[in-house]
């Protein structure tokens, strides 16, 4: 095997487990943990339009996340391009939301893809973009926080 094969498996063993660590860190509420995955320039779009800054996407994701219940988001079919210290993934997720208080017994998911850009800095994998095409969902939506109008830091 070459040292560039070799280096190309390295790139993605890591990459696939950040995705793994971002898929945990929102169900875990991580924040700090999520932001530490991101590089400084990271954009998004999640399905509300465009975000810049991991503190933007973060405080979409908690708009949404905060009042829910336990979460789960699953990873699947990932496919991880590496090119030189640059990478693009995608991967099916499928996510699951809990109601609680009013909403116990209430449950939201979806069906999507995550198209991600990776940026190697300093050794360590980055995420730079996500944009997260959603295909489907199934339940209420009411077993969310309010979204990014109504979020407070």
């Amino acid at each position: 095997m070459s040292d560039l094969a070799l280096d190309t498996l390295v790139a993605e063993r890591a990459i696939y487990r950040n995705l793994v660590q971002v898929a945990r860190g929102m169900d875990a509420r991580d924040w700090d943990g999520l932001l530490a995955l991101m590089s400084a320039d990271v954009t998004a779009d999640l399905g509300t339009g465009p975000l810049s800054g991991g503190t933007e996407i973060i405080g979409l994701l908690r708009s949404f996340l905060d009042a829910s219940g336990p979460t789960q988001h699953l990873l699947g079919n990932v496919l991880i391009d590496v090119d030189g210290d640059t990478a693009r993934s995608r991967a099916y997720v499928s996510d699951m939301h809990l109601g609680t208080g009013a909403h116990e017994g209430l449950s939201f998911s979806t069906l999507g893809d995550y198209h991600d850009h990776w940026r190697r800095e300093a050794g360590e994998w980055k995420l730079c973009h996500r944009t997260k095409l959603n295909r489907g969902h199934l339940g209420s939506f009411s077993v969310l926080g309010p979204g990014p109008d109504h979020w407070q830091a």
